[in-house]
């Protein structure tokens, strides 16, 4: 099978002929090329070349065409802080006080030069892999990218005690979001995954999430012109796994911290399960360790299909070393095999 055929007899809840992976290395890339992680996100070329040689080294089932999550907040006209050895961060929230709310504007995705950045390394992956490999596309959820745009002191204010400037919000990141994900997808994204780290239980009680975070889901993910992957970003998911399956989403990511084998079961013939490798961790295994990891992972989650095998994050922390990836990928394609042999 391709990657595609095996990702796609994977969501429709039957077995491929192995699990599919999804090794999710963004700034992995950077270390490939021998340059600063400033720079390669800094050319859509760079992330293109960083991103094929990934997918062939490990026998990646996905091309991730993700540079950052700030970048969206750049496209507000926020600032982004690069480091050298871990994700750029956004810089100071650019909403300071809740009266610039009222006066917000969707960014246009047309006009933004980040964003063509991903678009265009959207495009040239997309001559480069056709329908072989799936290309994943990454937006922030309207409800999610606030802590980035106000801050989480504020925002937990402007959630809590100002409703009517909360639905404003919500109105101009869902036009942003719609808008943003349709243009990945147009430009040859096969998926948007959609993360949500806030909407988790981790961070809001379920009662909170489904008057806010589900509701803003559920309409925003009905606008996405494709497939989406709901992403909590290490947050627990099993508490609200039946809420997530009506917004319309194919798969759910699994926390690290929650039993795979309950959450298999609470997503079946529903949603496909994506995860849930520790990343943190991961920077520490020998190759035992990790070999042991994915077996029991495998099975304990794989047998019946919808499941891919993923970290529990959606990025790979840069100090993980290439050993352990390579043999994440050697313990996938061995132990992987349909059928899973219990």
């Amino acid at each position: 099978m391709s990657s595609m055929e095996r990702v796609i007899t994977t969501l429709s809840h039957k077995e491929p002929d192995r699990v599919p992976l999804f090794l999710f290395v963004t700034m992995h890339g950077a270390k490939e090329l021998g340059i600063s992680i400033e720079e390669y996100f800094s050319n859509a070329d760079n992330v293109v070349e960083g991103q094929l040689r990934m997918q062939k080294k490990y026998n990646n089932d996905c091309i991730y065409a993700f540079f950052y999550a700030a970048l969206e907040i750049e496209a507000f006209g926020g600032t982004v802080n690069f480091l050298e050895d871990g994700p750029p961060n956004a810089g100071l929230p650019f909403i300071r006080n809740f009266d610039e709310i009222p006066n917000l504007q969707p960014p246009k995705v047309k006009d933004s030069k980040p964003l063509h950045k991903v678009l265009t390394a959207i495009q040239k992956l997309k001559e480069y892999v056709k329908e072989e490999v799936p290309i994943i596309g990454v937006v922030m959820s309207p409800f999610s990218i606030p802590i980035m745009q106000l801050g989480f002191d504020k925002y937990y204010d402007l959630m809590f005690f100002h409703e009517d400037l909360f639905d404003r919000l919500m109105k101009v990141n869902e036009e942003f979001c719609v808008d943003w994900a349709n243009a990945q997808l147009e430009a040859g994204a096969t998926a948007i995954c959609y993360y949500d780290p806030v909407s988790s239980p981790t961070i809001i009680p379920r009662n909170k999430y489904l008057s806010t975070g589900f509701k803003t889901a559920k309409r925003t993910i009905a606008r996405i012109k494709g497939p989406t992957a709901t992403h909590f970003a290490s947050g627990n998911s099993l508490q609200i796994i039946d809420d997530v399956s009506q917004t319309g989403t194919a798969i759910v990511s699994a926390s690290t911290f929650e039993d795979i084998v309950l959450i298999k079961k609470a997503c079946r013939d529903k949603l496909t399960v994506l995860g849930n490798l520790n990343g943190i961790e991961m920077r520490r295994w020998t190759s035992e360790i990790a070999n042991q990891n994915v077996r029991n992972l495998i099975m304990n989650a794989a047998p019946g299909g919808g499941f891919i095998l993923s970290d529990n994050h959606g990025e790979i922390p840069f100090q993980v070393p290439e050993e352990v990836l390579l043999t994440i990928s050697e313990a996938v394609h061995i132990h992987g095999r349909y059928p899973i042999e219990l």
